[in-house]
């Protein structure tokens, strides 16, 4: 897939679908459906028009690319919002952009989608101009719920990935660089290869989770860890099972599919690795389970 900054865009016929479109789930796989181009921003629009309610991210720009391309798309345009460009009216952005830069015959949004200078511009002021046809997709409901992003984000806040991903259509992922941490997993047995969450992006709530990592069955663990006095701020620490490779350095992803047990204080790091082993072999049978 073609990854194009508008500046850079050729103008051609496309059938295009307009969002923001953050994890990708499966509302705005709706809105996408049909398309060959997909429309989207750089960064969130909040950040410049209301920084204060700039929401953390399901995913960074590079992951939503790649969740795109999954869908057929051939290529994604981003849009570098800034000031000047939230300056500009709905006209303009249909005038400019749809019509002038992306050479649109048809365009796809949500029931939802507001664009231009103070959202002004709906989906009913798209139906009425007639240089394109627009198809409006009306919010998806999954289980008597409207699947949104500011929804899954508080479910993977709560630690609650199993209902999130019956939102997202897979499981919430998450990426990072393996760090050097104290070992402390490794003295206890069970070493982790530890990720610092990126503060952009939604991170699930503390606790420990049944993952993949890179595919991988692992046990991994979202904390402070309060049995031991670190110091250490948030951390993300993944025992990958049956692996004793060196991932120093390594881009490591995270796919996350049932919360096994919240964070806890333990007595005794006798206490703790008991129950590390129940961990690990809860996360055996369930990763074992969902890639069978």
């Amino acid at each position: 897939m073609k990854i194009t900054r508008l500046g850079d865009v050729q103008s051609r016929a496309r059938r295009v679908a307009v969002g923001f479109f953050d994890g990708v789930h499966l509302g705005h796989r709706e809105v996408i459906r049909g398309s060959d181009s997909v429309l989207t921003f750089d960064p969130h629009p909040s950040t410049v028009v209301a920084p204060q309610h700039t929401p953390k991210l399901l995913t960074a720009l590079d992951v939503k690319a790649e969740l795109v391309e999954a869908l057929g798309v051939k290529e994604l345009i981003v849009i570098g919002f800034d000031a000047d460009f939230a300056k500009r009216s709905a006209q303009e952005f249909m005038d400019d952009v749809l019509v002038g830069s992306l050479g649109a015959t048809h365009v796809s949004v949500g029931e939802n989608f507001r664009f231009g200078n103070r959202a002004k511009g709906d989906p009913r002021m798209l139906a009425e101009d007639e240089r394109f046809s627009t198809r409006v997709a009306t919010l998806l409901e999954v289980e008597g719920e409207i699947v949104s992003s500011s929804h899954i984000r508080g479910l993977v806040l709560a630690g609650e990935v199993e209902q999130a991903a019956r939102f997202l259509g897979a499981p919430f992922q998450m990426r990072g660089e393996v760090l050097h941490g104290d070992e402390r997993g490794r003295e206890l047995g069970f070493p982790t290869a530890n990720l610092i969450p990126d503060d952009a992006l939604v991170c699930p709530g503390h606790g420990v989770y049944a993952c993949l990592a890179d595919g991988l069955p692992a046990a991994v663990n979202i904390g402070v860890r309060p049995t031991f006095d670190t110091g250490r701020g948030e951390l993300v620490e993944a025992h990958i099972l049956d692996f004793d490779g060196d991932l120093y350095g390594r881009q490591l992803r995270l796919d996350f599919l049932s919360r096994l047990r919240g964070e806890r204080r333990f007595q005794s790091a006798e206490e703790l690795v008991e129950q590390m082993r129940r961990d690990v072999e809860r996360a055996r049978e369930i990763t074992t389970a969902y890639t069978s």
